[in-house]
């Protein structure tokens, strides 16, 4: 009984050190992309590989970043108890897991997918998990927004591991994503500002102060307004796309507008959870508006 729980419970750290919740965003999104990058229906086969050599990548990434990040991780409330930052692992462990996680994603894309997938999906790794966990996040308080290009590439991932390109229509997921990146993790800095102070973080509130931080915000959610709309004037997507970006953005805007107001870290923390929701339905629309003439018409014939 002792030997299973001490099983059960290397399995949850190894678990735990990959940032599920995370890269289950990350995959959804990539997932996303692979359905919209062909008219018809996706080949299965290459969505599962596709999806679980991106997964395992990403995987990888979050974990390098909590290797590099496990002295700040013990001091902030909010990643005290990450694996490395408990003990329940040791940096070893981790090291080779988060190798092991690296190359079975990359064989996986190499041989099953294709190399430009593997090469985008290597570069957005190491660049979440390096380039931006020692150099950009200690050294600039516009860490998220230079470091934001890696989180945002999975929807561009899906696209290319269906084509075998980078296109317009790719890149513009990208931009959609990198767009919402400062909105959505300043929130987040502001109502931890004190814990980025405490670990040495120059995240944007703790360098500029509230009141820069929230109108950088509102003037970032503008720019995610304008790049969402994009997809309907270049006829990537119809009226249900238009229809329900305009809801989402009306919603995002609305907790901008009165955390640049009248600001306190409810709101604040508010506001951070509806841009991962806001996220979410914002692809899944793009889903429904892409097959919506093919679920009609499975309606009527089958």
């Amino acid at each position: 009984m002792a030997n299973q729980e001490s099983l059960s419970h290397s399995i949850q750290q190894y678990y735990d050190l990959t940032k599920p919740r995370v890269v289950m965003l990350i995959v959804f999104t990539a997932i996303v992309g692979m359905f919209l990058a062909v008219p018809g229906w996706p080949d299965f086969v290459t969505i599962v590989l596709a999806s679980l050599g991106i997964g395992l990548a990403a995987s990888s990434g979050a974990a390098m970043n909590q290797i590099i990040d496990m002295r700040a991780d013990a001091i902030m409330a909010r990643t005290q108890d990450r694996p490395l930052a408990t003990g329940g692992l040791n940096v070893w462990q981790a090291v080779v897991f988060a190798a092991l996680l690296c190359i079975s994603g990359m064989v996986i894309l190499v041989v099953w997918v294709n190399t430009l997938t593997a090469i985008l999906t290597f570069v957005s790794m190491v660049g979440y998990g390096v380039i931006y966990t020692v150099f950009l996040k200690p050294a600039t308080p516009q860490n998220i927004v230079i470091g934001g290009a890696a989180g945002a590439a999975p929807p561009l991932l899906g696209w290319t591991a269906m084509t075998n390109a980078i296109t317009p229509e790719g890149c513009l997921l990208f931009l959609i994503i990198f767009a919402w990146t400062p909105p959505h993790f300043w929130a987040l800095a502001l109502y931890r500002r004190e814990e980025y102070a405490e670990a040495g973080v120059p995240m944007l509130p703790v360098t500029h102060g509230e009141e820069f931080t929230k109108l950088q915000i509102l003037l970032y959610t503008y720019i995610l307004v304008a790049v969402t709309l994009l997809p309907f004037t270049i006829h990537m997507f119809g009226g249900i796309y238009l229809v329900g970006a305009l809801y989402l953005n009306a919603r995002f805007m609305y907790y901008v507008v009165k955390l640049y107001r009248n600001y306190s870290d409810e709101l604040s923390r508010k506001t951070f959870y509806y841009s991962i929701m806001y996220l979410m339905y914002l692809f899944a629309v793009m889903l429904v508006d892409h097959y919506f003439w093919d679920l009609l018409l499975m309606k009527f014939f089958y």
